[in-house]
């Protein structure tokens, strides 16, 4: 595939995931965060393996930096998720 196919596809991608994350009611956020802490679970699995498997410091720099970035991603997920959650709790009395 050539550059701009690639540069294209990733183009789009950002505008169709946009639109259908902005169509989604509130409601839904929570469950779908829960869904995205699930896949970021595994995109950090996923990471690691790639570490392991790594055979120059650059394969392994982009590893770790992956390991960070889905790291930091799933944890802020859980937080957003408990931050949505203690909304709908009542208050305590």
């Amino acid at each position: 595939m050539s550059a701009m196919a690639i540069l294209s596809i990733f183009v789009l991608a950002i505008f169709v995931g946009f639109e259908v994350v902005s169509k989604v009611s509130s409601t839904l956020h929570t469950p779908l965060m829960s869904g995205a802490n699930a896949i970021h679970g595994v995109i950090l699995v996923g990471a690691i393996i790639v570490a392991d498997h790594s055979e120059t410091n650059l394969e392994l720099g982009l590893a770790i930096t992956a390991i960070i970035l889905a790291t930091i991603n799933m944890v802020g997920g859980f937080v957003v998720t408990d931050r949505m959650l203690e909304m709908f709790k009542g208050n305590k009395k």
